[in-house]
């Protein structure tokens, strides 16, 4: 019944697709949703690249493997016999891939999903053109070579021309072409190319924005007559509820902040509390991905379309918000395993946030590491701070900002589906309970991140001891603070009286 009604559900019956950055956070689900919403697809070729010490073969078995496939493994295990492993990598030559797995791509494949790309917001610029310039540049010059593609989809960033306080879902003109681009990165060292890197980015926060924004540019110019649409979705966060509510395999952005403060760690974060923090479930990004290339193939044109994938122009959220709901899910359901009782600041100024980080987080970590050497311990705390503050300066340009992202061609599409295929493969952002999110959010952080399997009510014993300790300690440095100003106040006026 449910294949019946469903347009999507019909387009990728004995379809082959192309997967660039599957074995990635977005790939993975995407896989797992081709798998076991359209289950008469034919084939999922995934590209792969071999690492030391584990070959292509030995990594697709670890990717089969993966929490992320249990439900369907248990459903319909023998849906995993039609990921495909192939070997390649996005810096070489078309991909590096064989002539004959090229060949099996090339008569084979009608749909192409390209993910594959570095993240690294600190990446250097050789390394960030080579992976999400000249990366894309080499698919296509695969995808120009397969004989029956219908729609390439490539994922892009809603964090690009943030000179601009609306991005619309146009591409927009970059400072320099492409080519020029690829020519001046080609030609100079990594000392010359490292001093002009601030001036070749301008504008852009950091490479990774600048080389996405470049990318658009390069597709646009080189697709020639290969349907081709791209979706920007925002920061790309835990699921809803597929694959599974609060699923979440890496600690980047909000993740971070759910992870660090419901373990007592992060005090202090630079932020804005009226800020819309644009945070976008993972598996909208992916269905709104598939329903693209379902239209995009169906409906022939010359244009590129884009597609802003993002929550905050149709249902946004605060950070104040987010932190409220935070923090009232993990004084639920907390965990067991922290350092601190949980509490969160938001301090936007630059000088307010460096004063209270060292208030709330470097003094106490250096009294903690001196006790540790103390007792003889390995003292890590500090180096801890430091390591997590160079990756959250890298965030914080996002989160003293805010940004429209005007998101009307989702909209549309969805105007154009069915309504099995709205239920099935759902990316409406208005329909998102943020309460109901979150709360899977913090779930999902504190078991598929944290590890913490900690019961609800011994961890509620523990967190309440904290509580304690905390209002224990408070109430020593008033005391401190009382008794070293009385001395303070006898020091100066006692010493004034004896001096009349």
């Amino acid at each position: 019944m449910e294949t019946e009604l469903s347009n999507l559900v019909e387009f990728y019956r004995g379809r082959s697709v192309f997967v660039t950055g599957g074995t990635g956070f977005l790939g993975k689900v995407l896989v797992e949703k081709l798998l076991r919403s359209c289950p008469d697809i034919k084939a999922i070729y995934l590209l792969i690249r071999p690492k030391k010490g584990q070959d292509v073969r030995s990594r697709i078995e670890e990717f089969n493997q993966h929490i992320v496939f249990e439900n369907l493994r248990c459903d319909r295990p023998q849906a995993m016999d039609k990921v495909i492993p192939v070997a390649g990598d996005v810096t070489l030559p078309d991909f590096g891939i064989s002539p004959e797995d090229l060949k099996l791509l090339c008569d084979s494949v009608s749909i192409v999903f390209n993910s594959a790309a570095t993240v690294r917001f600190d990446e250097d610029l050789r390394t960030a053109v080579e992976l999400n310039v000249k990366g894309p540049q080499r698919l296509m010059n695969v995808c120009h070579q397969m004989k029956r593609l219908e729609a390439l989809v490539h994922v892009s960033t809603a964090y690009n021309n943030l000179d601009k306080e609306s991005i619309e879902e146009i591409i927009y003109p970059t400072p320099i072409t492409p080519r020029k681009l690829l020519e001046i990165v080609d030609c100079l060292d990594e000392d010359m190319l490292t001093s002009i890197t601030s001036k070749l980015v301008g504008k852009c926060p950091n490479t990774y924005a600048y080389t996405k924004a470049i990318a658009e540019q390069l597709l646009r110019e080189e697709h020639g007559d290969i349907p081709l649409a791209i979706v920007r979705p925002s920061t790309v966060t835990a699921a809803l509820f597929e694959p599974m509510p609060g699923w979440i395999d890496n600690i980047n952005g909000p993740t971070g902040i759910i992870a660090g403060v419901g373990k007592g760690f992060l005090r202090v974060v630079r932020s804005r509390p009226d800020l819309v923090g644009d945070m976008i479930p993972v598996e909208f990004p992916i269905h709104l991905m598939l329903a693209v290339a379902w239209y995009t193939a169906t409906h022939k044109s010359n244009e590129v379309k884009v597609y802003n994938c993002s929550t905050g122009d149709q249902n946004p959220l605060s950070w104040g918000e987010f932190r409220t709901i935070a923090f009232d899910a993990w004084m639920e359901k907390p965990g067991g395993d922290i350092m601190w009782y949980p509490s969160i600041s938001f301090i936007s100024g630059e000088w307010n946030y460096t004063i209270a980080a060292y208030i709330f987080h470097y003094i106490p970590a250096y009294l903690i590491d001196f006790l540790a050497r103390l007792l003889g311990k390995q003292p890590k705390l500090v180096r801890f701070y430091s390591k997590a503050d160079r990756a959250m300066a890298c965030l914080n340009f996002y989160t003293i900002r805010q940004w429209r992202f005007i998101s009307d061609n989702a909209i549309l599409l969805l105007d154009k589906m069915s309504a099995q295929d709205r239920e099935i493969f759902y990316f409406d952002v208005r329909q998102i309970n943020w309460r109901q999110y979150i709360t899977n959010y913090v779930a999902g952080t504190k078991k598929y991140i944290l590890k913490d399997n900690t019961p609800v009510e011994e961890a509620k014993i523990i967190i309440q001891r904290f509580y304690w300790l905390k209002k224990a300690t408070q109430a020593i440095l008033l005391l401190v603070v009382f008794f070293f100003g009385l001395h303070l106040f006898t020091w100066i006026f006692g010493g004034a009286l004896q001096a009349t």
